[in-house]
């Protein structure tokens, strides 16, 4: 006979507007053995606004505790209690907690369903007016610049549209960082406080919007950048071949493996890649001791 265990809801929650809550949200929170939730204040604010009240018992599972108590909800599940995730906007596990109790709970053989909900990845790329036929999140960068530069250049070839979260105080240092790699005319869409009051979506070249993010931006941030353009071999010059192999070196590819899948990509011949990175070697001349 196979155990009973019981559910674990993963459910979305208003990522501005609160009449944006899915019907079934009240439901789930009114009727659920446990809430875990993200910051238990916002969970209050979310239930008062609502006009419910939780009957289960409420606890945490941020960032800071999230490994400590995915064993006891795991347990709990196995036990055959109904656990509701939710944190402070949008789908559990999407930037935000909530991947550890999923995958412990798939490991055990336990339910897991959700409730859909506002997603501000997919409101920001239907609102961006940039191609959302195929398109990866890339959450949020690297706070040093460093890092930052290199994560963006792991990805400076991707033809998809890119979707990034990020704090308000940081966006005109990713988008400058971001003309930087993908160029300064990539088109992108800077998405600010959605479903909110004050929602904005200001769209231009990646130069443009840095320097108008230069002057202050505040709120919550979502940013889609248009994917890197598909060029022919006839419109690639020696110095942009040259340029996607150094990108793929310092993202920790070996020079060969570079220039092959620079090659490969531009439909070219990889001795043709290679003679132009040997010559732009050359033209730099020997290296200062």
């Amino acid at each position: 006979m196979t155990p009973v265990t019981g559910t674990l809801v993963l459910a979305g929650t208003p990522i501005g507007d609160i009449a944006d809550a899915p019907p079934r949200l009240a439901t789930e929170l009114e009727s659920a053995d446990i809430v875990a939730a993200e910051d238990t204040r916002r969970l209050r604010g979310l239930t008062r606004a609502l006009g419910i009240h939780t009957t289960g018992r409420v606890v945490s599972y941020f960032e800071g505790n999230e490994s400590a108590r995915t064993p006891e909800l795991v347990e709990a599940l196995a036990g055959g209690a109904r656990v509701l995730l939710v944190t402070d906007a949008g789908m559990p596990s999407v930037s935000d907690p909530g991947y550890r109790l999923v995958a412990a709970a798939v490991e055990q053989d336990i339910k897991v369903t959700a409730v859909p909900g506002p997603s501000a990845v997919l409101t920001a790329l239907a609102l961006s007016g940039l191609p959302v036929d195929r398109f990866c999140f890339e959450g949020f960068l690297p706070r040093k610049a460093g890092e930052r530069l290199g994560r963006l250049r792991e990805v400076a070839d991707e033809r998809r549209t890119l979707v990034y979260f990020e704090a308000p105080h940081r966006l005109d240092d990713t988008l400058a960082a971001m003309a930087e790699v993908f160029g300064a005319e990539r088109r992108a869409a800077v998405c600010r406080e959605l479903t909110k009051t004050y929602e904005e979506v200001k769209r231009g070249p990646l130069a443009e919007l840095a320097a108008w993010a230069a002057e202050g931006v505040r709120g919550e941030i979502t940013v889609v950048v248009e994917g890197a353009p598909e060029t022919g071999p006839a419109e690639l010059d020696a110095e942009e071949l040259v340029r996607r192999v150094r990108v793929r070196e310092e993202a920790g590819e070996r020079r060969k493996e570079a220039i092959a899948a620079v090659a490969a990509d531009a439909g070219l011949p990889k001795r043709e890649v290679f003679d132009a990175v040997v010559a732009a070697k050359n033209a730099e001349g020997p290296a200062k001791s």
